[in-house]
């Protein structure tokens, strides 16, 4: 807390400060515990500097969303099961959740040199999940593509990503129109931002018109998600 009231008053954080990326660099080169004891300190003042963004980031997408929370993921990794035994994330991560069982899909910001984005979207959904999201596709895929296909939409994240099945799941015919939605095993979205983008002093309004953007996409899918077939809500508390 100390370090948030701290930087609170030097930096604004509407805008992220060259360090934040600088110091990523850093521990990319030198991703080991001496490095980083050493260094905990410019950690923690990083650290302080990014939570004072992600609440601006916060408090921005609260005008246009009900959320229910932020979680900022921790740099430890977990190397327990990971060929990979660095110590340490090489980026600094963030997400938004929706509020409410009825609004489904979450908000993501990376902030990693050379590799910021952010994201949206329904990653490996549960059988129950993946199953009625396939028959509303197979039933009327319209919807989707209108919000896939939107101009914007496009512009800013290109097409929908996902783990696919080679073709088709079982029950579904693999000549349907919209097998390529049906086939597939998660729906995300990214958008890459370069260094100096990030660095911008707009990074910020950018981050939030991404997530404007996905709005209409988490709607939809939150409006399937709990109705069935017939459009009947499957919410226990309606």
């Amino acid at each position: 807390m100390f370090f948030v009231n701290l930087f609170s008053k030097q930096y604004p954080m509407s805008q992220l400060p060259e360090s934040a990326i600088r110091f990523l660099k850093q521990l990319k080169k030198n991703n080991n515990r001496d490095w980083f004891e050493k260094n905990k300190l410019a950690f923690k003042e990083e650290e302080a500097k990014l939570k004072i963004f992600y609440s601006n980031v916060l408090d921005d997408l609260t005008k246009i969303d009900n959320i229910d929370k932020m979680k900022i993921f921790r740099i430890y990794r977990d190397v327990r099961f990971s060929k990979d035994k660095t110590p340490y994330n090489i980026h600094r991560s963030v997400s938004f959740s929706r509020a409410t069982e009825k609004l489904r899909g979450g908000y993501y910001l990376r902030i990693e040199p050379g590799k910021s984005m952010v994201a949206g979207g329904f990653f490996q959904p549960n059988s129950k999940d993946l199953l009625r999201i396939r028959k509303e596709f197979e039933t009327d895929a319209s919807e989707a593509r209108r919000i896939f296909n939107d101009d914007n939409f496009v512009k800013l994240f290109g097409n929908i990503e996902g783990d696919e099945v080679k073709s088709a799941p079982r029950g579904f015919d693999k000549t349907h129109p919209s097998i390529d939605l049906i086939r597939k095993k998660s729906f995300i979205v990214t958008r890459n931002f370069t260094d100096s983008e990030v660095l911008a002093s707009d990074f910020k309004d950018e981050i939030i018109e991404s997530y404007g953007a996905l709005r209409p996409f988490f709607d939809y899918m939150s409006d399937i998600l709990t109705t069935d077939l017939n459009g009947i809500s499957v919410l226990k508390n309606e």
